[in-house]
C-alpha cells in the first residue's frame, strides 16, 4: 500500500507496464521503470515528473481503456505528478492552497499588488498616476527604486527558498541515483535533455493532442515560453547590472540590451501561453487531471499577463497610460514570484531533478 490512492494506481499500471514493455521506446518513463522490480512512494513520484504527458503511450497501448486493464499512464502519472507539488511544498500549510483556485487566487494577488502600488503612489502626488513621464528614473516616479527592489526582492527570495525546500525533499525521497551521486556528465545530460525537451516527441513522431495525428506544437510553445521566460530574467538581471555597477536607471532606449532581451522575451510569453492555452483546451480529456486544471491556467496565465503588461509598458512608456500599466506589470510579475513554489512551476524543477537522476542510472547502467 502507498501513501496515496493514485500511488495505488499508479503502481498497478507500471506493473503492468513492466510485464508488456511494447513502449520501451517511447520516453524516459519505460527505461526507468524497467530498472526496478518494485516500486517506492519515491521511486513513483520520480516517474511521474520524469512523465512529459506526450500521450504516446496511450495511443500504442493494447490495454488502454476500453480494456479490461484500464491503462492510461498519461492521466494517472498527471495525477501523481500533481500530487507530489502538494506533497513537497514548503511551507506544508500552503500546499493545496493553489490546487484548484490557482487562476483565481494569481489574479487576485496580482490585482492586489496592483492596487496597492497605485495606491502608493496616489498618496503621494495623485498627479504621477495620469502624468506623462519619460527619460531615466521615470519609471521610479511610480514607486522609489529601493522600495521596489525591497519589496520584489523579498518576494524572490522567499520563492527561491521555499522552492529550494521542496526540491530538497523531492530529491530525498527520489533517493540517490542508482550507482552514486549525480556527476557532472549527468547533470549535463538532462540541461540538454531539458533544454530540447527531448521526451516530448512521443518516441519520435510528436505528441499526441486531441486526436491520434501527434504534432510538435506543444513542443513550440513550451519552447516559446521558457525561453521567453529566461530571456525576460537575462533583462531583468541586466537592468541590476545597469542600475548598480553604471548607475543608469530605467527605462532604457529601445536599442539597449535590457530593452532587446525583454522584447524577445515578451514576444515569447505571449505567444508560447497562447498556444499552451488553446493546446490544453483541445486535448483529449483523456489525458488530462482536471482536478490541477486551475493551478496549470493560473500559471499560464500569469505568464502571458506579465509578457502582455510589459510589452504594453515597452510600447506606451511615454503616454499617460505609463503609470497604471506599470503597476499591472508589476502586479503580474510579484503574483508570478509568490505562486511559483505552489503551482505549475514547480513542475520544470522536479521534471530536471528526476532527469539528472534519470542520466546518471543510464551512465551507471552503460558502464556495468
Amino acid at each position: 500500500m502507498h501513501g496515496t490512492r493514485i500511488l495505488d494506481e499508479a503502481d498497478r499500471l507500471m506493473t503492468v507496464c513492466n510485464s508488456c514493455r511494447y513502449c520501451e521506446g517511447l520516453c524516459a518513463v519505460f527505461p526507468a521503470m524497467e530498472m526496478r522490480r518494485a516500486f517506492s512512494d519515491g521511486d513513483l513520484n520520480y516517474l511521474a515528473n520524469l512523465c512529459h504527458s506526450c500521450g504516446a503511450c496511450y495511443v500504442d497501448c493494447q490495454f488502454s481503456p476500453p480494456h479490461e486493464f484500464n491503462v492510461n499512464v498519461p492521466k494517472t502519472l498527471a495525477v501523481a505528478r500533481a500530487e507530489s507539488y502538494a506533497a513537497y511544498a514548503w511551507p506544508r500549510a500552503l500546499s493545496g492552497a493553489f490546487a484548484r483556485n490557482g487562476l483565481v487566487i494569481s489574479i487576485v494577488a496580482a490585482l492586489s499588488m496592483a492596487a496597492f502600488i497605485l495606491g502608493f503612489a496616489a498618496l503621494n502626488d495623485r498627479g504621477v498616476l495620469i502624468g506623462v513621464h519619460t527619460g531615466p528614473g521615470a519609471f521610479y516616479k511610480l514607486m522609489p527604486h529601493s522600495a521596489m527592489a525591497v519589496l520584489f526582492s523579498a518576494a524572490f527570495l522567499y520563492a527561491v527558498v521555499a522552492l529550494v525546500m521542496s526540491v530538497r525533499a523531492f530529491w530525498h525521497d527520489i533517493g540517490a541515483p542508482i550507482g552514486g551521486h549525480a556527476d557532472g556528465g549527468s547533470i549535463f545530460q538532462a540541461i540538454r535533455d531539458a533544454g530540447e525537451l527531448r521526451y516530448l516527441h512521443g518516441g519520435g513522431v510528436g505528441c499526441y493532442n486531441e486526436d491520434d495525428k501527434p504534432t510538435d506544437r506543444r513542443k513550440l510553445f513550451h519552447h516559446l515560453t521558457f525561453y521567453g521566460f529566461l530571456l525576460c530574467f537575462a533583462a531583468t538581471s541586466v537592468a541590476t547590472l545597469y542600475h548598480y555597477l553604471l548607475g543608469r536607471e530605467a527605462p532604457y532606449p529601445w536599442w539597449d540590451l535590457p530593452v532587446v532581451l525583454g522584447t524577445l522575451g515578451g514576444v515569447g510569453l505571449i505567444a508560447g501561453p497562447i498556444g499552451l492555452l488553446v493546446a490544453k483546451s483541445r486535448r483529449a480529456p483523456e489525458l488530462l487531471d482536471e482536478n490541477s486544471y486551475g493551478m496549470d491556467v493560473g500559471f499560464i496565465a500569469m505568464l502571458f499577463l506579465t509578457g502582455l503588461t510589459g510589452m504594453l509598458v515597452l510600447i506606451l512608456r511615454e503616454t499617460a497610460a505609463m503609470g497604471p500599466l506599470l503597476a499591472l506589470h508589476l502586479g503580474a510579475v510579484f503574483a508570478l514570484f509568490i505562486t511559483m513554489p505552489y503551482g505549475k512551476f514547480v513542475h520544470g524543477i522536479y521534471r530536471f531533478a528526476a532527469l539528472v537522476r534519470y542520466a546518471q542510472e543510464r551512465r551507471s547502467e552503460a558502464g556495468s
